[in-house]
């Protein structure tokens, strides 16, 4: 488990990804330093989060599309929120 000290303020973005990538993945974004930073949640799931500076989405968003021309990577609900199922 990661151990990294986020703030709160930043902006959380999770993904699913390859297990392999995932080292590849926060090896990038630390050579962005302070843009985001990269939070392993469940390594055999390939389950990861983004925690990204205020202001620094669209880069961010900009990496990201660049890297999904060659890393497969979906989004994923945040796991600490339930999702809204509607009843009838």
């Amino acid at each position: 488990m990661s151990t990294n000290h986020v703030s709160g303020e930043t902006i959380k973005q999770y993904y699913r990804v390859n297990r392999r990538e995932i080292a590849f993945l926060r090896f990038i974004f630390e050579a962005y330093d302070g843009l985001a930073v990269l939070e392993t949640l469940d390594p055999e799931a390939g389950l990861i989060v983004f925690h990204i500076a205020p202001g620094c989405e669209g880069d961010v968003e900009m990496i990201l599309q660049d890297l999904q021309k060659d890393i497969m990577m979906e989004s994923a609900p945040d796991p600490d929120k339930p999702e809204l199922t509607i009843e009838n």
